[in-house]
């Protein structure tokens, strides 16, 4: 049986889950975003980044969401990004599907990552995604304009925020354009953590 169709992203407290300009990733209010990850033992051990970190339920989180993900999806721009950041090594560890409008060979890295570009729509990434997953689950990486277009299309079974205590002011705003009319929400929990609060929510069909 298929898995499930999920997101998983770090949140500031009024809405963003990042900076208007890719210029300003790795930036401080990035950073500050973001700054619950980087202590963590499966963050060090995914990354090559040498042994120790800080084990507790912010890394049983990373490492779940890790080990459910069996192939992702991602936006040209945030493919973009990354290629300048990511490691020889890139951290997804299974295929990755990149909604764009260029057609392009399949990039592979070492570690088990191979990047496939789809030049035809969200639903024939989504498709391949699925396929590759077998009966893991397919986790749309990201940036937060890819996310809304699946879920405003109803392509989205669950998400996670990691709602963080930082605020941004200005930047892209997770839930912008989302189709409130279509789209329905139910919690399934929260936890809190001593850097974020952890919510999952499952998403149906108002």
């Amino acid at each position: 049986m298929a898995g499930k169709v999920f997101f998983s992203v770090s949140m500031s407290l009024d809405g963003f889950v990042a900076p208007e300009s890719s210029e300003d990733l790795m930036g401080q209010q990035w950073m500050e975003l973001q700054q619950w990850i980087f202590p963590l033992r499966f963050f060090r051990e995914n990354l090559k980044l040498g042994e120790g970190g800080e084990e507790g339920r912010d890394n049983d989180i990373a490492r779940e969401t890790f080990e459910r993900t069996g192939a992702s999806v991602m936006g040209k721009r945030m493919f973009d990004a990354g290629e300048k950041m990511w490691p020889e090594e890139a951290p997804f560890h299974t295929p990755v599907f990149v909604v764009t409008h260029e057609k392009r060979a399949p990039w592979e890295r070492p570690g088990g990552t191979t990047f496939h570009f789809v030049d035809d729509g969200i639903e024939t990434a989504l498709d391949q995604a699925r396929e590759a997953a077998g009966d893991r689950d397919v986790r749309i990486a990201g940036g937060g304009a890819t996310i809304l277009e699946y879920v405003n299309a109803g392509l989205v079974d669950e998400f996670s925020i990691a709602l963080s205590p930082v605020l941004f002011g200005s930047g892209i705003r997770l839930f912008e354009g989302v189709d409130a009319a279509r789209v329905a929400l139910e919690p399934v929990r929260a936890e809190p953590s001593p850097r974020v609060t952890h919510l999952t929510y499952t998403v149906r069909e108002r």
